[in-house]
């Protein structure tokens, strides 16, 4: 399992008998490491069922196992190769039932823990709930509870989320319901408190990989050491200077921890960067070169020099996108750049995409946008979806809840409280208890005559949705439907603005042509093309939704230039990359008023900001090592703040790239030497003690 890994990938992929971090640069093959590691394991006798490589997205796991497959074959299939979350899904449905959690629990989305919260804060406001969602989130990922939370609280704010917090994992109880983050700390919970069952999953894990480890929380750290146990048999593959999600719970502690936690820890470093010429790279190092080091380590390429990084000045937002949609013409024109696909436009937030859109539809270049909000994950669409999913099965909580409080209909919080603590009882989907001959016995008859009143309405919904065929009566019992609800006038009432309710209100027409064109046959769901097929039941057409995620990953292959927010291009790469926006107040994004209290870049900061702008200056550097043959990175001399535009400077990054410079620098080959002659010193060594051992 070595063919073809450079000297520090194999030290990497043969150290199986103790806790091993792995350095992995940008760039340098961290996942083929992780592959060739678990074929390690199972040429050295472990069973395959007893690895689990962990991820952090479906998509990076589906990428790993396929990889892993290609190298391994079938043994493969036994590797539990998933996201932290997924495993957390695993853990609970196995063994929930020690904290009182059924099987069949339910996962609430985003929308679903915005509207309990809203309902738990007694507000109509979404925004205001959000903010309680994100504090909320964060202390969950610390590992608070809300008693902890409340006695923390730096504030009246914060103390009425905390308080909020309660009321709402009282919600969740009751519901039999949990949220993404429970998904990590309620695993955290078993194992914390049930010795047997952290004995069963010790036993079970013989080797636990963890990919992009830097990216890491607090309760995930916990996780994975009660996991390992004392014997800590584990790989964790990272970059401390890809550490860019720190406003989401990701903590550098956990890369100090390890050490300590782990005395026996072996460090690995991969520095060998596979993607990059060395023109990049140098600016990558050079920018990275301020920030505080754990392990320091500097990338360096076989590539040659390459072209040199261009840093290209424009006069406003307009006259940036004009000069981008230039250089990616001129490229092709030359004969670098062959197909759109090879080319990304990159940019700190989503809001700075609309620009480039605009000059890239005006010159009819192909693009996609990636890392904006898809139209199946708008709240109108899986207001809809809800309703399908519970004709479709009934036992889904999330869905009952979403669809009875959507739009509300005089089923309150304590009725379904009440509900969701009956169905617990005689374990029940929420949707099957309302149906009990005995749930009068804890509902008033009001209450229960407006539950069954909704039951009808939805197997009504089922029954003829099942026996609605073709596109002509799919679109219009949908709009039959959505006038009984009264949905139109539910978006129209939610919303302030009412250009916005009306864009929503488009899109729920949208879908349903999405939809009753499917039931034509005039769309195949698998492939998104259009062809000539058998009709549908609407019911049927609601079952392949699911679908869409398998057609979404398709697009990545489509020949388009890609427009991304930089933490959503972590993890990719293209030949030519030009990084936008890069000016002081967009990257580094807005430190502050006391960011820099001597007027300058460089001036003193408090510890809050110093961390931000560090974290700041690791998502530059990112969007530095997306590039493989070319990068460009601009600047504009205005920018808009509001309705006005103001004087904008170059990024602080600019300049720390030191692009003017001509530093030497290592040979690549020199360093390669130095290498060799390290590893085969430690061979060396290694093979005298094992003589010496077994010496009489």
């Amino acid at each position: 399992m070595s063919a073809g890994l450079n000297l520090a990938q194999q030290e990497a992929v043969n150290y199986m008998h103790g806790p091993c971090l792995v350095l992995a640069g940008a760039g340098s093959g961290k996942t083929r490491v992780i592959t060739h590691k678990i074929g390690r394991l199972i040429e050295a006798g472990l069973e395959a069922k007893r690895i689990a490589a962990i991820t952090f997205t479906n998509k990076a796991a589906a990428e790993m196992r396929e990889r892993a497959k290609s190298l391994i074959g079938r043994g493969a299939r036994d590797v539990l190769i998933c996201t932290f979350h997924a495993l957390g899904v695993r853990m609970l449905r196995q063994d929930g039932a020690a904290l009182g959690l059924k099987s069949a629990f339910s996962i609430l989305d985003s929308d679903d823990v915005t509207s309990i919260l809203k309902d738990a804060g007694g507000t109509t406001d979404a925004a205001t709930a959000r903010q309680w969602q994100w504090a909320i989130s964060l202390w969950k990922n610390t590992g608070l509870n809300a008693a902890q939370a409340e006695a923390q609280a730096k504030d009246d704010n914060e103390k009425i989320a905390a308080r909020i917090m309660a009321r709402y994992e009282e919600r969740l109880a009751a519901y039999q319901s949990v949220d993404f983050d429970d998904l990590i700390g309620l695993p955290l919970k078993l194992l914390q408190q049930h010795p047997e069952v952290r004995e069963k999953w010790q036993a079970q894990l013989g080797h636990v990989l963890v990919d992009e480890y830097q990216d890491t929380n607090a309760t995930q750290y916990e996780v994975l050491k009660l996991l390992v146990g004392e014997r800590g048999r584990f790989t964790a593959v990272g970059d401390d200077d890809q550490s860019i999600y720190g406003w989401r719970g990701a903590t550098l502690d956990n890369l100090k921890r390890l050490p300590l936690d782990f005395p026996q820890l072996k460090v690995v470093k991969l520095e060998q960067n596979y993607r990059s010429t060395g023109a990049i790279l140098r600016a990558a190092n050079n920018v990275i070169g301020p920030n505080p080091k754990l392990f320091p380590k500097t990338l360096f390429s076989e590539l040659g020099e390459g072209e040199p990084v261009r840093v290209v000045d424009a006069d406003n937002e307009e006259h940036e996108a004009e000069r981008v949609v230039a250089r990616i013409q001129s490229t092709r024109a030359n004969g670098v750049g062959q197909e759109w696909k090879e080319f990304a436009v990159l940019y700190r937030a989503n809001h700075q995409a609309r620009i480039f859109e605009q000059a890239l539809r005006k010159a009819q270049i192909p693009y996609k946008v990636s890392g904006g909000q898809s139209f199946f994950d708008r709240a109108e669409i899986k207001d809809l979806c809800a309703w399908f999913r519970l004709w479709i099965n009934n036992d889904d909580d999330p869905a009952f809840l979403r669809a009875v409080t959507t739009p509300k209909r005089g089923i309150g919080h304590t009725t379904l409280q009440n509900l969701g603590t009956f169905a617990s009882k005689y374990r029940q989907s929420l949707f099957e208890a309302l149906f009990s001959s005995s749930l009068g016995s804890v509902l008033p008859a009001k209450a229960v005559g407006s539950l069954h009143e909704f039951g009808r309405y939805v197997n009504d919904l089922e029954f003829r949705a099942r026996h609605t065929h073709g596109a002509q009566d799919s679109r219009a019992f949908m709009l039959e439907w959505l006038k009984d609800i009264d949905y139109e006038k539910h978006l129209y009432d939610g919303e302030d603005n009412e250009k916005v309710a009306a864009s929503r209100w488009t899109n729920v027409l949208e879908f349903c042509d999405w939809m009753s064109q499917r039931a034509g046959g005039e769309i195949d769901d698998t492939a998104g093309v259009s062809i000539a097929s058998e009709k549908k039941s609407l019911l049927e057409v609601a079952q392949t939704i699911a679908l869409l995620s398998t057609i979404s990953e398709r697009e990545q292959d489509q020949n388009v230039v890609t427009l991304s927010t930089l933490h959503a291009a972590k993890g990719l790469e293209w030949p030519h990359v030009m990084l936008v926006g890069v000016t002081e107040g967009l990257l580094p994004f807005k430190l502050g008023d006391d960011a820099n209290p001597s007027g300058r870049a460089d001036g003193p900061m408090s510890e809050g900001i110093l961390q931000r702008l560090q974290e700041e200056r690791r998502l530059m550097y990112v969007g530095i090592t997306r590039a493989q043959r070319s990068l460009s990175v601009s600047w504009t001399k205005k920018r808009k703040k509001g309705r006005e535009m103001i004087a904008a400077q170059p990024s602080r990054f600019i300049a720390e790239m030191a692009l003017e410079k001509t530093t030497t620098r290592e040979d690549p080959r020199e360093k390669l030497k130095a290498l060799r002659a390290e590893f085969a010193q430690k061979a060396l060594d290694t093979a005298a003690a094992a003589a010496a051992a077994s010496a009489p």
